[in-house]
């Protein structure tokens, strides 16, 4: 195995990314072959397998996809790989990285491996990133502990790779804490760090959950080019089965611990011979296929939200203009300028555009978490305009929020049970047996058993947590519901049962619903109209199937454009679409 190179990354890389150097292993062999790899977790006294005799092998060059629900062991077993298990964690069988083994590999051999050999974007970058450095600091880092190189041009480096994966001001964003960063800006920091030294491995789980499609598609083109480049071979870790028909060769489908299927992209996608592999493809919504034809009847949502039409609506906004003040030497930021939007009573709208495009800023001033700096903006009555705290409190049981992370959003502290009590208990008073009964309804309603009730946040599933949001969330049956996010982080087919949930109850309790979102997939599922946002503002407003067959802004055919869809072969099409899109529009 070769030591770190003595010279710094070579500068002839056109996208500025490091060159290689000497990498380890026989270049004759395949770049990383996995045979009876087995991960156990010690647990009360037993071991508990995570992944079972997984074998599989990825070529240089090629992307491997690997899929399945959580806990279905596709991340551990990858995360085996470099040592990264928890201290109660074993791996056992054999992962050979062009021959070197790495199962049992510590110390000095497994450093040179990690970061130069193998890198990995985590899923959560707020969590994988030290939070007391910079981002610019850890990047140098990772460059600096495998090449040599003065700090002066490994900042010069780091920022070429900021640049590269679109951050915005990336000069200033060097010096940024990772606090100071929105999710998608952290994970282009991550990806950045991870392409630093020009990996051979690129080990991706679940590199864009976090991202709005259009940098996604921006960041899935990035590792393309890496694999093109270098010749680098990519494990991609995903539930997004778009994702994965943009990207992958060949799939792995796990379910328990145990690979299930494989095969090719167009063999999986065409022709899946296991149950679990069909089921979890008819869970994936496919983008354009869900709103309503032209020349068709609408449908009973559409027709709901005609009859609507003639009430007052529930959501005013009249050139709102949003801040966030003065911090320190930061000025003031204007996240929304001149927005104009209304929601009609029952009426589902779906609001999209990227991170940092205001969207979010709009539901939280919705709550009344936020001051209107400009404008009208009127909610369930209430105008939102200068009011203080007195003002808003007859909107707090008028307005419900589903949050992006049910896990950071629920008390940890508390049972899920008086989670969702409080608000009764709060603006109801309902106490005792009364406050028990509605607690035991709202439970049936999102279809948990009653005994979750004395469970904490902890114990339950990403899907069953966020089913306890949206009891929460309608523990007083408001006119209003914002959702952040609210299946951003959910596997395909947990996804579709909470858009389920959530449909069948919109039907019967008749809640309008500012639906805040990334994922048109979704949208279009859901919503009678999209509002699209771009950088603060708003620029278009139009039906379902007006935006996702007809878009007129630019920037609105972009995001159509970029989103995947669950099929090789369109997919294939919509990338050299929107490609040629691009072009035209850096043409003109």
């Amino acid at each position: 195995m070769s030591t770190p190179d003595q010279t710094g990354p070579s500068s002839a890389t056109t996208t500025g990314l490091p060159g290689g150097g000497d990498h380890i292993g026989d270049r004759d062999a395949p770049l990383l072959e996995v045979d009876g790899l087995d991960v156990s977790f010690y647990v009360d006294g037993d071991w508990f397998p995570a992944a079972i005799d997984v074998s599989y092998h990825v070529e240089a060059g090629e992307v491997l996809a690997i899929v399945g629900e959580s806990g279905s062991g596709k991340t551990q077993s990858s995360m085996s790989l470099l040592g990264l298990l928890p201290s109660n964690g074993r791996a056992t069988g054999s992962a050979k990285l062009r021959g070197q083994e790495l199962v049992g590999l510590t110390g000095a051999p497994l450093r040179r491996i990690r970061g130069k050999e193998i890198a990995v974007i985590f899923q959560e970058p707020m969590t994988a990133m030290n939070p007391v450095y910079t981002i610019g600091f850890q990047i140098v880092e990772t460059i600096r502990s495998h090449f040599e190189m003065s700090p002066k041009d490994a900042r010069k480096r780091a920022i070429e790779l900021l640049t590269l994966v679109e951050i915005p001001e990336p000069e200033r964003r060097f010096d940024a804490f990772p606090h100071q960063l929105s999710g998608g800006q952290r994970q282009r920091a991550m990806i950045a760090q991870a392409l630093a030294c020009e990996p051979q491995l690129l080990v991706a789980d679940e590199p864009t959950t976090a991202l709005d499609v259009t940098v996604q598609a921006e960041i899935l083109k990035l590792m393309r080019d890496l694999r093109e480049r270098v010749n680098a071979g990519i494990v991609l870790i995903t539930h997004d089965m778009g994702v994965v028909a943009d990207m992958a060769d060949r799939i792995v489908v796990m379910q328990h611990g145990r690979i299930v299927e494989s095969g090719t992209a167009d063999e999986i996608f065409n022709h899946a011979q296991h149950p679990y592999t069909q089921q979890l493809l008819s869970s994936v919504p496919h983008f354009g296929t869900a709103s309503v034809e032209a020349g068709q009847a609408r449908t009973e949502r559409d027709q709901a939200t005609a009859a609507a039409e003639k009430r007052s609506p529930i959501l005013v906004a009249e050139n709102i203009v949003l801040e966030y003040p003065k911090r320190g030497n930061q000025p003031v930021f204007r996240a929304v300028d001149d927005v104009s939007l209304t929601i009609q009573p029952g009426e589902v709208v779906g609001l999209v555009g990227e991170s940092g495009s205001g969207k979010t800023t709009i539901g939280r001033a919705a709550m009344g978490l936020l001051p209107v700096a400009g404008g009208s903006f009127e909610v369930a009555g209430v105008q939102l305009k200068g009011a203080g705290r007195k003002d808003l409190k007859p909107l707090r049981d008028k307005v419900g929020i589903v949050f992006q992370d049910p896990g950071s959003s629920l008390n940890p502290r508390l049972p899920v049970g008086e989670s969702i009590g409080e608000p009764l208990l709060l603006h109801r008073g309902l106490k005792g047996k009364a406050l028990n009964a509605e607690v035991e309804k709202l439970l049936d309603d999102v279809q948990l058993q009653r005994g979750f009730r004395n469970r904490y946040p902890h114990e339950l599933s990403g899907g069953q947590r966020q089913r306890v949001g949206i009891a929460r969330a309608l523990a007083l049956q408001p006119e209003l519901l914002v959702a952040d996010e609210p299946t951003s982080a959910l596997d395909v087919s947990v996804q579709a049962k909470v858009l389920d949930l959530f449909q069948e109850l919109q039907r019967e309790q008749g809640f309008a619903c500012l639906f805040i979102s990334h994922d048109l997939g979704v949208v279009e599922i859901l919503a009678s109209r999209i509002a699209v946002m771009y950088m603060g503002k708003l620029v278009e407003v139009g039906s379902t199937d007006q935006i996702v067959r007809h878009p007129q802004h630019e920037y609105t055919q972009r995001l159509v454009a970029a989103v995947p869809v669950p099929d090789p072969a369109e997919q294939r099409r919509r990338r050299e679409a929107r490609d040629a899109l691009i072009t035209r529009a850096g043409a003109s």
